[in-house]
């Protein structure tokens, strides 16, 4: 099967509806586009918004972070959940400043042995940052082309298929070349999918992609498999740890144990289960005369 999208149609709704994220703008750094892509992993764009300016003010470069404390970083990342990710865009800070002079890398590969990068955001960062036509696929670039190309209400898991889906749409040259745009497309692809071909109550009256949309063509037909779960938040070890956590980003010092059994008393069990997986993570330590602070 021969994929095929009307490119233009596409940039052209975007260069009209393109959100102003201030990760896009011209004087946006690779570093920039890095730690926003850090960021917003699993996190809604409302919620990057405000930690993003803070960052960069904060952190401009990757040496900046490199030097900054691990507790510094683990707290400045607040609320924008998984912590983990500030440990690993911390190393992944050092290991810019220290092995790639303070640059972001360019190249695909260089960006994958970096800490925490892996292929999604690698191929971002190429793409977005240094004009690459690479594909990059996230959850709303595929559901685009399930539906666009494949007539299917949803896409199915994340498979290696996606990759050459993506790279069948790019726009190219009477050569077979990728266009000067193909960059821009990655990114309109993303966008619609985020404002407009979205999981719930699609906007296809608004799409740029309808009179060619396969999905649309065969009637929109419901999804075939079985529905996706919602994961909850409340009551789950997640919510747990995120509460010891907001203790400890609260504190300037180490806290003792009953600050932390005070912040979830229902269930102790679990609040140690918490407890554990953070001392685990390295994102919590304990201080030499019993203690807790955060790690780094």
């Amino acid at each position: 099967m021969v994929l095929s999208m009307p490119s233009q149609r596409l940039l052209d709704w975007f260069d009209v509806n393109e959100r102003d994220l201030p990760w896009r703008r011209r004087d946006a750094s690779a570093w920039h586009i890095l730690v926003s892509e850090f960021m917003l992993q699993q996190t809604p764009v409302a919620r990057v918004l405000q930690p993003w300016e803070q960052w960069i003010r904060r952190w401009p470069t990757p040496a900046d972070m490199a030097a900054a404390d691990g507790a510094d970083v683990i707290r400045a990342w607040g609320k924008l959940g998984y912590p983990r990710r500030a440990q690993r865009l911390h190393a992944c800070a050092k290991a810019i400043a220290t092995e790639h002079d303070n640059v972001v890398p360019d190249d695909v590969d260089a960006l994958l042995a970096l800490p925490g990068v892996g292929e999604y955001t690698a191929r971002a960062v190429a793409c977005f940052a240094y004009g690459q036509p690479v594909p990059v696929v996230d959850t709303n670039v595929r559901r685009v082309i399930a539906r666009a190309c494949h007539g299917l209400a949803d896409a199915p898991g994340p498979r290696r298929s996606d990759l050459d889906d993506a790279l069948a749409i790019a726009p190219r040259t009477v050569d077979g070349e990728f266009a000067d745009a193909a960059p821009r497309f990655s990114a309109a692809l993303m966008e619609l999918g985020a404002l407009v071909c979205t999981a719930r109550n699609p906007r296809c009256g608004e799409c740029p992609l309808a009179l060619s949309c396969a999905w649309v063509a065969a009637g929109r037909p419901a999804p075939t498999g079985p529905p996706k779960r919602t994961q909850r938040y409340e009551g789950t070890d997640r919510q747990a740890r995120g509460r010891l956590l907001d203790v400890l980003r609260g504190c300037a010092g180490p806290v003792e144990q009953v600050r932390l059994d005070a912040a979830w008393p229902a269930d102790p069990g679990q609040r140690s289960r918490a407890l554990d997986s953070l001392l685990v993570d390295g994102l919590v330590e304990v201080t030499d005369d019993g203690l807790f602070r955060l790690g780094g």
